[in-house]
């Protein structure tokens, strides 16, 4: 419990609303995507700028609770919302200025994907996101930012050229390549463990109209489109991002698809695509250019709030002849028609001529990442699709390596965060015990402090 008159100097400091248990827009504020998270905060802090985030902090600090951040609230660990502690939410801080002379933009990072797109595309400017436009900009990108333009530009964190954090003293610090460039470094892959991230700034790059959309096959041919997708996939250039999987289509057929963007000349892709349209023959081709904002909405109407989520993920050591058929047994198999599971992800070019050691995030070397994304609407649905999940991903574990692409991961543990930070987590514990010695920031993918 938190006494309720240091609540009250808590809301004179606030521009933003401070909610309480019982109060109108409280079950709301602390109610995420994913409904298999339940929690319930003792104070939702409902910020409008940095002054409010400073506030926060320092009251938590004052009184020793426990703070959970949100900013789109799709972690889909839960981390966004905590029980008894204070949600800091930074939900309705919105401001984006682009400046397209030197193609940056300055972001607030209560944004979303696709409020983010809809500015920048209008200068025909973007930069690499997500691929769902409701997720929020900022742990996707501080986890990493995988997305249809990662190939040709790197991924979102790449693209970060300067932020505004919070420190857990209540410190306000600018870091970039030339400031506080240990907390820049950290930032960019170690996700909420430093600081809250107030504002973004990222590099912006020319985009027009894009060649896009996905081919079905039926999922009893995934292990024949898995094998074309990897030997697809070794020759593809840095335009075009692909992924695969298994799902169930609105009239409920089951599939095994594949996705792609060309985000260079439309005419060129539909050339290079052809291989993809013509093997087969798919059932289906949903294949067409397109304008950006199209393709970033294309997988919304599959990850709508509300049902219950739950995902295992790592990178695959090799999609060779023994891991696809692995993985093809599983398609179609979901005891959900809402999940996506087994999904793999296409990771090339850009995102993996970056240094292991050069950014935070480390995994840049495998190029496919497995999903399995579990979906369902019922809670008594819950122990089945969990256990199908896991049994899937034991299945197919000795074809993983044991670190994972953190934005998908819902179970954690001190051997998962060593894992998934590989080579860089002793740098990472360092800079714990700089900017947050005591673990102020834990409800993440937490690395803990030695000091």
């Amino acid at each position: 419990m938190v006494d309720i008159g240091a609540i009250e100097k808590l809301r004179v400091t606030m521009r933003g609303a401070v909610l309480c248990p019982g109060q109108d827009g409280y079950n709301a504020a602390r109610t995420i995507p994913n409904a298999m998270i339940d929690r319930r905060p003792a104070v939702i802090a409902r910020c409008t700028g940095a002054a409010d985030v400073i506030a926060c902090v320092r009251f938590a600090r004052d009184h020793d609770i426990v703070v959970a951040v949100r900013g789109g609230g799709h972690s889909v660990a839960g981390k966004s919302v905590c029980d008894g502690g204070i949600m800091i939410d930074l939900s309705t801080m919105k401001g984006i200025r682009v400046d397209p002379a030197r193609r940056t933009v300055r972001a607030e990072t209560g944004l979303t994907l696709g409020e983010f797109d809809r500015e920048t595309q209008a200068f025909g400017l973007a930069t690499t996101l997500g691929v769902v436009s409701k997720t929020g900009i900022a742990g996707l990108t501080l986890g990493g930012g995988w997305g249809h333009l990662h190939a040709k530009y790197g991924l979102a964190l790449d693209n970060v050229i300067g932020a505004d954090v919070v420190t857990a003293d209540g410190r306000l610090l600018t870091v970039n390549v030339n400031e506080n460039e240990d907390l820049f470094w950290g930032v960019r892959g170690g996700s909420g463990n430093f600081g809250i991230v107030t504002s973004l700034e990222y590099r912006l790059h020319e985009l027009g109209p894009v060649f896009g959309g996905a081919v079905f096959y039926p999922a009893s041919k995934a292990e024949e489109v898995l094998r074309f997708f990897r030997e697809y996939s070794e020759t593809i250039p840095d335009e075009l991002v692909i992924q695969c999987g298994s799902f169930t289509t609105p009239d409920n057929t089951s599939v095994f698809a594949v996705a792609a963007c060309y985000c260079g000349v439309p005419s060129e892709g539909e050339k290079v695509l052809k291989p993809l349209r013509t093997f087969g023959p798919p059932v289906a081709d949903a294949m067409t250019a397109m304008n950006y904002l199209q393709l970033q909405g294309m997988f919304d109407p599959f990850f709508p709030p509300g049902r219950h989520t739950y995902v295992k993920s790592n990178f695959i050591r090799a999609l060779d002849e023994q891991a696809i058929r692995a993985i093809a047994g599983f398609a179609g198999k979901s005891p959900s028609r809402f999940s996506f599971a087994p999904f793999i992800e296409h990771w090339h070019g850009a995102t993996t001529r970056v240094g292991i050691a050069d950014t935070a995030f480390p995994h840049r070397q495998y190029p496919y990442n497995l999903m399995l994304w579990s979906n369902w609407e019922s809670p008594s649905e819950a122990d089945e699709n969990i256990k199908w999940t896991r049994s899937c991903w034991e299945a197919l574990h000795p074809f993983l390596i044991e670190g994972s692409y953190g934005n998908y991961v819902a179970d954690e543990g001190d051997s998962f965060a060593r894992a998934a930070y590989g080579p860089n987590y002793k740098r990472l514990v360092g800079l714990k015990n700089k900017y947050d010695p005591s673990n102020f920031f834990r409800m993440n993918h937490n690395i803990k402090p030695t000091a």
